[in-house]
């Protein structure tokens, strides 16, 4: 596009960041030095070329999604971080009594509260886990564990009182069922094969099938609860965007923050790992109403990510910003903690 145009969708975007308001041809006059019915001819275009689109409420323009990844990609700027945001994120990182992934975490916190959205960090992932094997430990007549190891050599424990309709042995025997079935499958996916392959088979062959089957939902569910160091902030600031006034939408989004499948979808693969990421809508696969940006990490030998989540309508160049910057203070933390070892080490050679 054009110098003008470019110039124009950026102020639309810019504003409506800052606003929540459709932007009207009579607000963009002041900012440029054309008339009004040019500055309506240009938003025609960009809203035939698919960057803005029309509000039903209001005769003025909101960025598409087009628009938001066109203003990513070529139109904004960094925003300097202000200096108390940076001091705060300073304490943390100097504070040395404090884990990297402690800091990470309290970094994040800080983030959510300064920007008034959610943010997320994502530690070891339960989905590095595949499951090895489960089995089921008689304690007595009415009382069982059931104990599910995976191939990192993780275990967790989980004990369950049976009604007296249920036999130990239906129990034992689908246990040797989801050894022989699910076995390799990642931990946090085996619920749902649990659901489509072995409910089926358990059905036709025990009375009680639903009672059985909950004892292994709910220990796989255990599992990934516990494995996956997850932690989510300001998990409600996001509804506070007037983005969110439906009832419906607010309580699926709500539904999909309390959920920890939908919550590690924030982290997924990209070729460049290093980079800043930014899905906008459509191109998350969290929700289509959201933006996602997020960062990985790597710490002690393991990779996290840190991720920000708010409206498509987000202060894009300040996350950006803030995230860049805990990074920044991560790897001179890391940098600075591995001097520190090495000098130690050469004392104690002396």
């Amino acid at each position: 596009m054009d110098e003008r145009r470019n110039n124009l969708l950026k102020e639309i975007v810019e504003t409506y960041i800052k606003t929540a308001k459709p932007v009207g041809s009579k607000a963009l006059c002041s900012k440029f030095d054309c008339s009004s019915a040019t500055i309506r001819n240009e938003m025609a275009i960009l809203e035939d070329l698919g960057y803005i689109e029309k509000n039903h409420i209001s005769s003025g323009r909101v960025p598409s999604e087009k628009g938001y990844r066109y203003y990513v990609e070529y139109l904004m700027e960094p925003e300097k971080i202000t200096g108390s945001d940076m001091l705060k994120i300073q304490q943390i990182f100097a504070d040395n009594e404090l884990e990297l992934s402690d800091a990470i975490t309290k970094c994040m916190e800080i983030i959510s509260d300064i920007t008034n959205y959610t943010s997320v960090v994502l530690g070891k992932n339960s989905a590095d886990n595949a499951l090895l094997q489960v089995n089921i430990i008689a304690l007595n007549d009415s009382q069982v564990v059931a104990v599910v190891c995976t191939d990192k050599g993780n275990v967790e424990n989980k004990t369950f009182n049976l009604p007296n309709t249920i036999n130990i042995n239906e129990v034992i025997k689908t246990s040797e069922l989801i050894n022989k079935m699910l076995v390799g499958t990642p931990i946090n996916e085996v619920s749902i094969r649990l659901e489509s392959e072995i409910k089926p088979i358990i059905k036709k062959q025990i009375r009680q099938y639903e009672t059985v089957y909950n004892i292994f939902y709910d220990a796989f569910s255990d599992f990934v609860q516990n494995n996956s160091n997850i932690h989510i902030n300001g998990r409600t600031k996001i509804f506070e965007q007037p983005e969110y006034n439906d009832v419906a939408e607010l309580k699926r989004l709500a539904n999909k923050l309390e959920d920890i499948d939908f919550i590690e979808k924030v982290s997924r693969d990209d070729d460049d790992e290093n980079e800043i990421k930014i899905y906008i809508g459509d191109e998350s696969e969290f929700d289509p109403n959201v933006t996602i940006i997020r960062k990985k990490y790597h710490i002690n030998g393991e990779d996290g990510t840190i991720a920000v989540i708010g409206p498509k309508r987000m202060y894009y160049s300040r996350i950006v910003s803030l995230l860049e910057y805990v990074d920044e203070k991560l790897d001179s933390r890391k940098e600075k903690d591995g001097k520190d070892w090495r000098n130690k080490r050469r004392e104690r050679k002396c």
